[in-house]
């Protein structure tokens, strides 16, 4: 196993909680037509094209041509995107803190839109203290695709071999063991620990 010289991390349900559900039980308090809701009409594939770059006017328009009964409950998930956001995973942060504050280099590698990265890096300062973060929706990309991994690497001169990344997806863990970098699953920050100490990645 080569040392590891650089540490990755995905923001979502990896630093900050992201919890659509947590809007849309407000919105629609009834349990089985709030999941066909988010099942079939704001679908997982919906917003992963925000994060590949499209606008919100755009994607509304879309999703309102389809489901115009539902015209005020798909302007809502822009509209009131911070109440998908309960807070940050303090354990996680806690992680990240010491990594940076012992010297390793840690980027960041995040499906996301652009307006909403800006408005979670001034909630959440601490997404600003990467050396580096690569933002899905300014390079039009999206994980699990290989060459957003490919592209991170590169922009921020990273070993494949020698890089340890942390996502909350499986489908994009395989998909940078693909791109050639070490990487595992986030479950919590004690499994993330643990992790790191199996790769020899000293937090103190």
């Amino acid at each position: 196993m080569a040392e590891i010289r650089h540490i990755v991390f995905d923001i979502g349900n990896v630093l900050i909680r992201w919890q659509p559900e947590l809007l849309y039980t407000r919105l629609i308090p009834d349990e089985a037509a709030r999941k066909a809701f988010l099942a079939n009409v704001l679908t997982h594939e919906w917003n992963l094209e925000q994060d590949r770059g499209r606008s919100w006017e755009e994607a509304e328009a879309e999703a309102i041509a389809a489901h115009p009964e539902h015209e005020t409950l798909i302007r809502a998930w822009r509209k009131d995107w911070h109440d998908m956001i309960p807070g940050p995973i303090d354990e996680t942060v806690i992680v990240l803190d010491q990594l940076i504050e012992n010297g390793h280099d840690v980027t960041a590698l995040t499906n996301f839109a652009e307006d909403t990265f800006a408005e979670a890096v001034a909630r959440f300062p601490y997404l600003d203290t990467f050396r580096g973060v690569t933002v899905s929706a300014r390079i039009k990309l999206v994980k699990p695709d290989i060459a957003i991994y490919d592209h991170h690497a590169r922009s921020f001169d990273l070993d494949p071999a020698a890089t340890l990344f942390f996502d909350d997806m499986p489908v994009n863990i395989e998909a940078a063991r693909k791109a050639g970098w070490n990487a595992e699953q986030f479950v919590d920050a004690e499994t993330m620990r643990a992790d790191l100490a199996r790769y020899g990645v000293k937090l103190g």
